[in-house]
């Protein structure tokens, strides 16, 4: 018994919409405005751009791999075991740390109606880590009754929550202060340096693209991924416009006691900034509105991927990385039961010791910078199948350039501490793994990305992205994207194994 191909194209544009809403919408707003005023709206656009290339590599390789956690074993049919190990650890440290993080969230929502959840500080306290494991445990059931039962109830709530949230952002553009949007400092008030700076937490959120081919062995059809992709894409881009535009025009500036055109000030609004702006200016209905949407909102993006979670701890143990138990499915509902459990029990306890440890909190935010260092490996692949006899343009070239590009400024941006936190959890990881699973086939093959890693470690340490400024901001980035296309691209390629498999031997 293999996995049940039940999802299709409406359930795929569902799941990937309302998968990648959660926190993302109502907290990065307000560090992307400190960042960059009113250009944040360009940052949101130009991380849709980027995140789109990123997304066309997703539509080629999963149709030529349709399986379920297929971006941690792309990179095995090209490169070998090492560098999908290092791959696969990358994709899991993105997906482990989701679900808290969203279960948190949730928990602040609920703070609104019961304020014993969350601390002056802004962290979970003990009650609040015990609501974010009940959290957590209450996604299983999502996720357990296979496939069907999940797409039934994602088209339901999904469908539910992109309406509130719609609706929400129109709420917030009806306070209508739009002077906002060039009186102070103008539309860019810290110029193209500031544009850049807010791209990372827009990024965060464009993560909704990813979930569809770790569904690849689910889906009826893999010409319906590669149309989910493009419109989810769309749609989150819309409504993110859409929020940053209701953010910067719902400001009124002595209601949430912050000086006029202060923009850097704006990330210390505390809490949910748009709950805040709504009981500033007392409008009830939005309140209420934006207190169900932080709560259901993230709800719903950690039980869709703690399902897309499972699919990858379940794609490593095929690849022989973790337990071969973890690839075992349920009888009965055909669903990868172990690797379900196991993810829902890691997520479950790092909801709570954040409460006790909230230093933890911030490690879970920064880690999800392997998300990206996993993406990097895509565009690697996609070239190295046509120099081995796969049909490749001109134009798919260049869109894996660009998604390498993309994928490796992300990171830099992201800055330090948080590209070396998740570098270090992924070496660490790869390497206690791959001496207890005897991970040895294909080191030589995968040198060339743990040297791409290190060197971003050592940009984000002298680039001005958090630790020193040896170079700016901007040269530091002209930097990253020079050396990633003329060195470590090609290298990447060049380090493919003899025999690459073109298209993948079995979908399950």
């Amino acid at each position: 018994m293999g996995l049940k191909r039940s999802l299709r194209y409406r359930d795929l544009i569902i799941l990937g919409i309302a998968g990648a809403m959660g926190t993302g919408v109502f907290f990065s707003n307000a560090g992307m405005t400190a960042e960059a005023g009113p250009g944040a709206i360009l940052s949101w656009i130009i991380g849709a751009i980027m995140y789109l290339f990123v997304g066309l590599t997703y539509m080629e390789l999963g149709q030529a791999y349709p399986e379920a956690g297929g971006p941690s074993r792309y990179s095995l049919y090209t490169h070998g075991r090492t560098t999908n190990m290092i791959n696969a650890f990358a994709d899991l440290v993105w997906y482990l740390f989701i679900p808290p993080i969203e279960a948190l969230a949730s928990v602040e929502g609920i703070n609104y109606f019961w304020p014993h959840l969350i601390n002056v500080g802004g962290n979970p306290t003990m009650l609040g880590g015990i609501a974010g494991i009940i959290l957590v445990l209450l996604f299983l059931p999502f996720n357990y009754y296979g496939i069907k039962a999940f797409a039934r109830s994602t088209n339901f709530i999904g469908a539910i929550k992109i309406g509130l949230y719609v609706l929400a952002a129109i709420g917030f553009v009806t306070m209508a202060h739009f002077g906002n949007l060039v009186r102070f400092g103008g539309f860019t008030p810290f110029g193209i340096r500031g544009v850049w700076a807010a791209i990372p937490l827009a990024m965060f959120a464009y993560g909704g693209i990813r979930m569809i081919p770790d569904y690849g062995g689910e889906i009826t059809s893999p010409k319906e991924m590669a149309r989910s992709i493009l419109w989810v894409v769309l749609g989150q881009t819309v409504i993110y416009i859409l929020f940053a535009l209701a953010f910067i025009v719902a400001l009124g500036w002595a209601a949430v006691h912050l000086h006029r055109g202060a923009w850097a000030s704006v990330a210390s609004i505390p809490g949910n900034p748009f709950l805040l702006l709504a009981q500033a200016r007392h409008y009830g209905w939005l309140i209420g509105l934006t207190a169900v949407v932080a709560i259901l909102g993230p709800f719903v993006t950690g039980y869709i991927y703690q399902g897309a979670g499972s699919r990858i701890l379940f794609a490593m143990s095929r690849s022989g990385i973790v337990s071969r138990r973890l690839q075992e499915l349920n009888q009965e509902y055909a669903v990868p039961a172990w690797a379900l459990v196991v993810f829902t029990v890691i997520g479950a306890a790092m909801a709570f010791i954040a409460a006790p440890f909230p230093s933890i909190y911030g490690l879970i935010s920064d880690a999800v910078v392997g998300g990206y260092l996993g993406f990097s490996v895509n565009p690697v692949v996609m070239i190295a199948r046509y120099h081995s006899g796969a049909q490749g343009s001109w134009s798919k070239r260049l869109v894996a350039v660009l998604a390498f590009v993309a994928a490796s400024l992300v990171v830099y941006w992201s800055g330090w501490p948080s590209v070396p936190y998740a570098v270090i959890l992924v070496f660490v990881a790869s390497v206690i793994f791959g001496l207890i699973y005897h991970v040895k086939q294909g080191f030589v093959h995968a040198l060339w990305y743990v040297a791409y890693m290190l060197f971003l470690v050592g940009m984000t340490y002298i680039g001005g992205v958090g630790a020193k400024s040896w170079v700016s901001l901007n040269v530091g980035s002209l930097i990253v994207v020079v050396v990633s296309v003329l060195v470590f691209l090609p290298w990447g390629v060049a380090s493919r194994i003899a025999d690459v498999q073109l298209t993948s031997e079995q979908s399950a």
